[in-house]
């Protein structure tokens, strides 16, 4: 197959449909610091299409800060039941308002709250304080459509270079990269294990 993203999104289809799979959207998030300084998590994967692969997320957490100091990310899916992983990197761009905000009118109510009463990543005294936040956040937007705040949006990884790796018996495993090219096409090769 020549579209690595058809290729993903027939991999990530077989995922959804795998029950051992619990959270099929799971994926690594890797990013560094402008001094090169590394930290990864996990995050969500909301969408895959041909402008790259779609999170969300707080701006102001330690990734948003990493993702806007420096734009280059790396993702990974490690999916054990299909013996499966894909490797993803490339630059970092926002997403649109109009995407952001269709995204989050669909998260429940309870997380809608959660992105204005967590102040991500920062210190916290207690629990109670940020139990409190949320009982404030909870009051003031009772009765009301939660809006999405400024602070939380959507961020595209537009890949660059997109690895598809098979588990084989003896570690012999199967490596096939893709990476774009000048012509924004894709070259295909193959990786020792």
């Amino acid at each position: 197959m020549t579209d690595p993203i058809l290729r993903f999104n027939e991999w990530w289809q077989e995922v959804k449909n795998t029950p051992a799979i619990i959270e099929p959207t799971a994926m690594a998030l890797a990013t560094a610091t402008p001094s090169a300084a590394p930290s990864v998590r996990i995050v969500l994967l909301k969408d895959c299409d041909a402008k790259g692969f779609t999170f969300f997320t707080n701006a102001e957490s330690r990734k948003g800060d990493e993702l806007k100091a420096n734009p280059q990310a790396a993702l990974c899916f490690y999916w054990m039941p299909l013996k499966r992983q894909v490797r993803v990197e490339g630059r970092i761009e926002k997403v649109s308002d109009e995407e952001s905000d269709a995204y989050y009118s669909t998260r429940a109510r309870g997380s809608q709250i959660g992105a204005w009463a967590s102040i991500q990543s920062r210190p916290l005294d207690a629990r109670e304080t940020f139990e409190k936040r949320i009982a404030e956040f909870t009051e003031k937007f009772e009765g009301q459509i939660v809006p999405r705040p400024a602070h939380w949006h959507g961020w595209r990884l537009v890949p660059t270079v997109i690895e598809f790796w098979t588990e084989r018996p003896f570690r012999l495993h199967d490596r096939e990269i893709y990476t774009r090219n000048a012509q924004n096409d894709w070259d295909i090769s193959r990786l020792y294990p």
